[in-house]
């Protein structure tokens, strides 16, 4: 993957060290746990994206662990310092008998350091275990007056899953339209010749500070900020196979450090932001891997999408 990117030899030899720290402190602290790898877009170049995620004890002082010769299981104790220098962007969550999650990225190109989004969207998308590619789909777009994003479940799972949600976000890509329902209905015609998909549209318009949601199938969609939670109930169909009469999409409008939240149904629904103790605080795909962690089924292609716009 960083050799198609583009990355020099000496960035892919400190991408495998990152990895190799990476997996060690899995196997070392953790006994067992997951890295999930992904291809993502700075502002100046594309990057790789690793998470690691474990159910380990996790770290009461995180801070002192990051330090050079600081170990609890006997080794040299180099190993998070390595990765947080090698990292172009690294973050640690960790609660103590609950696990940790580590990222770190790593771009092409330098981004700006601490640079303050406007518009975050964060992501996990995991397949099925034993499947090489993900029937979820996700993605989202900007444009000056809004931001566009669209979770997908195409039918089943495996490579014709993938093939749906992969022929609604061309499309949508290429969509005009403004409005969630009309978006969707715009798609519906689209995937006839595949197997079908579910599919949930947020759009927000920075001219009217409000959020509009619609969804057809089993995506689930809610707007919180921690501790105040709207939930927002999808249509009953596929798109692509059958569609509702009448649909109608819905407004919220804008407030402090809300989220929405985008799960498919290999997600499950029993979501309590407060239980990760100042997640906030931290990037979005935090929150998104520690929904991953505890609620992914383990059954099905399982993605969590994750949008904030900070006016």
């Amino acid at each position: 993957m960083a050799t198609t990117l583009g990355f020099t030899k000496t960035a892919i030899a400190e991408i495998d060290i990152l990895v190799a720290e990476i997996a060690s402190n899995l196997i070392k602290h953790a006994k067992n746990g997951e890295l999930l790898v992904k291809v993502i877009q700075g502002e100046k170049s594309a990057g790789l994206e690793l998470l690691a995620i474990d159910h380990g004890p996790g770290m009461s002082e995180v801070a002192s662990m990051i330090k050079d010769g600081t170990s609890t299981v006997g080794t040299l104790g180099q190993g998070l310092g390595a990765i947080t220098r090698l990292s172009d962007f690294f973050q640690i969550y960790s609660v103590p008998s609950w696990g940790t999650i580590l990222l770190s990225r790593k771009y092409v190109k330098k981004q700006p350091e601490n640079k303050k989004e406007k518009v975050e969207v964060r992501y996990v998308n995991v397949p099925k275990i034993g499947e090489s590619v993900s029937g979820d789909g996700i993605f989202h777009y900007i444009t000056p007056d809004y931001l566009k994003v669209i979770a997908l479940d195409g039918l089943g799972h495996g490579p014709d899953a993938h093939l749906a949600s992969q022929k609604a976000i061309d499309e949508f890509k290429n969509c005009p339209l403004n409005n969630a329902v009309d978006i969707i209905r715009y798609l519906h015609p689209l995937l006839k010749r595949t197997r079908g998909a579910v599919a949930a549209v947020g759009i927000f318009s920075f001219e009217k500070k409000q959020w509009s949601v619609s969804g057809v199938g089993n995506i689930a969609s809610r707007l919180s900020n921690g501790i105040i939670t709207k939930s927002y109930m999808s249509y009953n169909g596929i798109v692509g196979l059958t569609m509702p009469s009448t649909m109608q999409e819905t407004s919220y409008d804008h407030f402090n450090n809300q989220l929405l939240i985008m799960m498919s149904d290999g997600i499950k629904t029993q979501l309590d932001i407060q239980k990760y103790p100042n997640i906030l605080k931290y990037d979005l795909v935090m929150l998104a891997a520690a929904i991953y962690k505890d609620l992914g089924r383990r059954t099905d292609d399982m993605s969590v999408v994750i949008s904030r716009v900070t006016l």
